[in-house]
């Protein structure tokens, strides 16, 4: 239910998505074992071929009854939910069309303490089973089978192993495996060392586990957090355990303790298989392989005692953590967290809200939050957002389902210090004065029409993801026998009982949740204090446990390291591995994508002529004459249509570059003349925009790609197709920009700057941009550390010379509005729209008339010196609010969307990536970095080597560099079986990337009008995935790769703890580079509108050379 603002995640309760990192740079669990087999029990129920899936009376399938059939009446998911009689085992079932089948397999995992057996539990199962005792073979059998991998995330309450793959075949053969992992996980002593925490031979901590939580322990978000779940929970209860493990804890950890965690909780009757897709066979298919190859496993394993053993209490419901007592009197309490920039805090007000099965109530307090929260024009927003002096950046409702009641959390950033204390009080009052002065009813029923129109909207493309979160908290908080489940699911007809709702009835409900109760207030304040408190603290317990340990001590943990290290490295026997066959391509599904190319009259299209489109060009021609400028059609079945426009930047004064992340702020947010004459202030743009769309959004480029584009993307029902055309008009060519709403929009943006920040991603894409790219790149002006920069000057500028900017602005609309650079995209049910063609003359012919188009804007024109010869150059940047390190080194390569190398240099990419492939083994096995990857941007030639939250960046780029000349020289071998999971990965990477259709008809788009390549070229290039050999990857690895560790050919930016900066300097500079040192710190007085001049640097620069 919730909809969750990216600014606002930091705020969650921790979520430990463990599996994978995120994974672009620039600016998104086991006992020893005897190894045995053992024979299935003969108390397993028989299996008929006459036992019926589906009837109208009680059902079975072996062991499975069926416990609950809902079909909802607005979308064709069919949910059957299933429970074995023997074993307790429970099925979920999703069954709708879709080329992708999801897995999601959930363990109900409750902690009374802060050890992390939850999480690193999580990161064991994948280290090898029972049946398979083998580091890697689960990841390495996926991959196979047409998936990327496996995933699993860890949140407070439960444990998620997840697996997609394109088809059914990989998926049933996958799940058996997965379950024996998850299951009877091994839990060895090297598994623990290498996974979870070790000591290195430096006397450092380190371990997959330990550098995840070293990454998030001390970060604002996890330090309210904690705090918040103690107070908001007494003694004994689950819900105030640090569930990923608090780094104190993780050092004392043991095996053991997990063995044991395990035994209690990852048993048949407290797991839950949640799958989502469709099968040939139906229902049938999934249960079939459950029946006949899980339910005997957990025979043997005596797991027969049904679904409620003897003594047996469900988590959370049934034990302590039930006991959840109101909030009897506010409390307040203040958090610091480390930051040398003390000008601006942040909030979690917390309120008790109704119980998990008030689905109504829920719905009607999100929609509340909504209404309160969502844009400009919202009550809270418009008050403490859209001013001149905001008192935070944003206002989050959010909600997290607890045992009992459910928690209301409100999130609020960037608050500045002196408010941080009085914040609350003064939010009670402005909700007491909207409660008094009542609700706009009209906003009211537009908003909750808008929520609903974004509900079918993403049913349309996200399924399994829409409802797999209901389906969860069903298991962990619903009546067991699924009476709760079609409530919890049916949100078309809430929101229907919602519209009947009076102005009484939102008044009383604001009241009841959040004015008239108690709360609990949590003020994370920023502290320079503590910053270096954590690094002398780090360093001297650090220096202390080297000398614990002493000469002999740190041998020993050296030797134990590499001994765990030759254990997983140990090569899985080659037949495992090719006894999983390989599904068919043809049997994948591919969603057909009709599409048109109108290049401007007399012009010829950007690439051949489709066959197979004869109805939608006979639609188009049908409408009128051919139009003066470009758009494409591309159609697929939908009940919604979406219309995107690409405006080159290309042209743009450089000078005016810095401008544009405020121009794209301020571009839904201004008063503008329409077309007609009619003047809208910026309230009613907006409130018009949210009543007649399903979503509107800006931004630079499109997937990461195309940086130096401004898109503008508009997504409505087919019936407003012509409404969204008419509005992408005037907000392009009728928007005023008024003063008084350009000075709202950047002291909003000046005011998030502290906390953007904070984040060692967003800081390392900001440092790489500035090195790689020219004063011509667009995305590098907007990076954070050039906006840090620029705002103050501009805020400043608005203050003293408004029409200079207003100029400026005017200035980028008329750069972005020639038409040589413009192109128009319209996506979804072409054939429902009366006039697909005609209403676009309509509306920019008079605008746009003929001419020559012009080229896309590529990265690789933007590139600066160093950039176009990566060479010897790294950066070195010190930030006080992490704890590990971010790292990209970078070096020339292919360059083109369709250059005859990539097939073979991409097979090599996910060689090496793949999960639990080399880089995954030797660098995150070995407890270096969190994450480690490599990626290529063909649009800017440049090939990079990525670690994400490293504990030993310099020893993970050594490891890295060790990896391809082991390939290379043979002392690693590059097998067979691994090539061909490659191969078969990147097959499901492509259905993926095509997997809906919204997905596939805007890949259709910029494969054909950005990319200048064919509609089905991804889809084209698995043939010749296929046919490169494993001379072909170790070639590329020789010569793409392999310069990447040289400091001849690569540069390198460092993000990292100040604690790590010198030793990874002289890393750095022992390895041939020439290395600069920045130390990012912005004085708070730069924030303020003084007569001071506004040319300081926000970092401190030196030179180690």
């Amino acid at each position: 239910m919730l909809r969750l603002p990216t600014v606002a995640r930091a705020f969650l309760s921790p979520l430990f998505r463990t599996r994978r990192p995120i994974s672009q740079p620039i600016i998104s669990l086991n006992p020893q074992i005897v190894f045995s087999s053992r024979q299935a029990s003969t108390q397993m129920v028989s299996q008929t071929s006459s036992t019926p899936v589906f009837g109208t009376t009680a059902e079975g399938f072996g062991n499975f009854d069926l416990i609950r059939r809902v079909k909802l009446d607005f979308t064709d998911v069919v949910i059957s939910k299933w429970r074995s009689r023997i074993t307790g085992l429970t099925v979920v079932h999703l069954d709708y069309e879709a080329p992708l089948v999801n897995g999601y397999f959930v363990v109900a995992t409750e902690i009374f303490d802060d050890s992390g057996c939850p999480h690193t539990l999580e990161h064991l199962v994948f280290m090898g089973s029972e049946k398979y005792p083998h580091k890697g073979v689960l990841d390495l059998l996926a991959n196979r089978g047409f998936s990327n991998g496996t995933n699993a995330w860890t949140d407070i309450d439960h444990t998620a192993y997840t697996i997609s793959t394109a088809g059914e075949q990989g998926f049933l053969q996958l799940l058996p495996i997965y379950l024996d992992h998850i299951l009877y996980p091994t839990i060895t002593k090297a598994g623990f060392i290498t996974e979870v925490h070790h000591i290195d031979s430096k006397g450092h901590d380190s371990g997959v586990v330990y550098s995840e939580m070293q990454g998030r322990e001390n970060t604002s978000g996890d330090l309210m957090a904690l705090r918040l779940q103690r107070l908001l929970d007494p003694p004994g209860s689950g819900y105030r355990s640090e569930t990923g493990g608090l780094m104190e804890a993780l050092r004392v950890l043991t095996p053991e303790q997990i063995r044991q965690y395990h035994s209690t909780y990852y048993v048949p009757h407290n797991l839950t298989l949640i799958v989502a897709g469709k099968f040939a066979s139906g229902t049938r298919s999934l249960l079939s392989v459950v029946q006949e190859q899980v339910e005997p496993s957990l025979i043997a394993h005596h797991q027969n005692q049904g679904p409620r053993p003897s003594g047996w209490r469900r988590p959370f419901l049934e034990t302590e953590s039930a006991s959840r007592q109101p909030i009897t009197k506010t409390v307040k309490d203040i958090v610091e967290f480390p930051e040398k920039d003390e000008s601006t805090g942040e909030l979690i007000i917390n309120f008790m809200g109704p119980a998990p099965s008030e689905f109504l109530e829920r719905k009607a307090l999100d929609i509340l939050g909504t209404y309160l929260t969502s844009s400009a024009v919202a009550p809270l927003t418009k008050e403490y957002v859209e001013t001149e002096s905001p008192l935070c950046t944003y206002i989050y409702f959010g909600e997290d389902t607890r045992a009992t009641s459910v928690n209301l959390p409100i999130y609020i950033g960037s608050v500045p210090a002196e408010h941080l204390h009085d914040f609350n009080d003064k939010l009670k009052e402005s909700l007491q004065r909207i409660s008094t002065e009542g609700f706009d009813m009209d906003r009211m029923t537009m908003v909750i029409s808008r929520d609903e129109r974004q509900l079918r909207s993403k049913l349309e493309s996200a399924k399994g993801d829409t409802f797999s979160g209901t389906i969860i908290t069903d298991f962990l908080y619903g009546a067991e026998d699924g009476s709760e489940l079609q409530s919890s699911m049916d949100e078309i007809n809430q929101y229907s009982d919602l519209r009947t709702w009076t102005n009484a009835q939102w008044t009383t409900l604001l009241q009841k949740y959040y004015i008239k109760p108690p709360s609990v207030v949590i003020c994370g304040k920023p502290s320079a204090a503590l910053a270096q408190k954590l690094e002398t603290d780090e360093k001297t317990r650090i220096s202390h446990q080297i000398e614990k340990l002493g000469p002999d001590g740190l041998r020993q943990a050296e030797i134990e390291l590499q001994a765990a290290k030759e254990e997983h490295g140990k090569p899985i026997p080659s037949h495992i591995l090719t006894s999983f066959p390989v599904p068919d391509v043809k049997s994948i599904s591919w969603i057909r994508v009709q599409s048109l190319q109108e290049p401007g009259r007399g012009k010829p299209p950007l690439t051949p002529a489709l066959s197979g489109n004869h109805y939608l060009k006979r639609h188009i021609n049908s409408d009128g004459s051919p139009l003066s400028f470009f758009v494409e059609y591309d159609h697929v079945e939908s009940d919604f249509v979406s219309i995107h426009a690409f405006f080159s930047l290309a042209k743009l004064p450089n000078h005016l570059r810095p401008h544009v992340s405020s121009y794209l702020s301020a571009f839904f947010s201004l008063p503008i003349r329409r077309e007609s004459g009619e003047q809208l202030t910026h309230e009613e743009v907006i409130n018009q925009l949210d009543n007649e769309t399903v979503s509107y959004e800006v931004g630079l480029g499109i997937s990461n790609a195309f940086s130096d584009t401004l898109r503008v993307s508009l997504k409505v029902e087919t019936k407003l197709y012509e409404k969204a055309i008419a509005w992408l008009k005037d907000l392009v060519f009728g928007s005023e920009f008024d003063k008084e709403r350009l000075q709202v929009v950047v002291a909003k943006i000046q005011q998030s700057l502290p906390e953007m920040k904070r984040s060692g991603s967003n800081v390392l894409g900001s440092v790489w941009s500035e090195l790689l790219f020219s004063e011509d790149s667009t995305s590098r002006a907007g990076g954070v550390l050039a906006q840090i920069e620029f705002i103050p000057k501009l805020a400043k500028q608005l203050q003293e010379n408004p029409n200079d900017v207003i100029a400026d602005f005017q200035k980028i609309r008329s750069c972005i509005t020639d038409p040589s650079g413009i192109r128009f995209s319209v996506t979804g049910n072409i054939m429902k729209l009366e006039k697909p063609r005609s209403t676009w003359g309509r509306y920019f012919t008079s605008v746009l008339p003929k001419g020559e188009l012009s080229s896309i804007p590529l990265a690789s024109e933007t590139l600066s010196a160093v950039g176009s010869h990566t060479a010897r150059k790294a950066i070195v940047m010190s930030l006080p609010t992490i704890e590990s390190s971010f790292v990209t080194h970078s070096t020339n390569s292919i360059c083109g969307f369709d250059h005859p190398e990539y097939p073979v240099v991409r097979v090599a990419l996910e060689v090496l990536n793949a999960t639990e492939s080399y880089l995954w083994r030797y660098i995150r096995g070995s407890g270096l970095a969190y994450g480690a990857y490599v990626s290529l941007d063909v649009e800017a030639g440049l090939l990079s080597f990525s670690l994400y939250r490293s504990s030993n960046s310099m020893d993970a780029f050594k490891e890295g560099a060790k990896i391809i000349k082991g390939l290379l020289d043979g002392s690693i071998e590059l097998d067979i079986p691994t090539l061909d999971s490659a191969k078969s990965s990147i097959v499901y990477n492509v259905a993926k990337n095509v997997s809906t259709a919204g997905k596939a008809a805007m890949v259709s788009f910029t494969n054909q009008a950005l990319k200048g390549v064919p509609q089905n070229h991804q889809i084209d290039l698995l043939e010749k995935y296929q046919s490169v050999t494993k001379e072909d990857v170790l070639a590329a690895l020789k010569i793409h790769f392999l310069p990447l560790f040289d400091a001849t050919s690569s540069v390198a930016v460092v993000v990292t703890a100040p604690s790590k900066s010198e030793s990874i300097r002289k890393g750095l500079k022992e390895a041939g580079f020439e290395v600069t040192h920045r130390e990012l710190y912005v004085d708070p007085e730069e924030f303020e509108d003084d007569e001071s001049e506004m040319d300081t640097d926000s970092s401190e620069e030196t030179d180690d050379r």
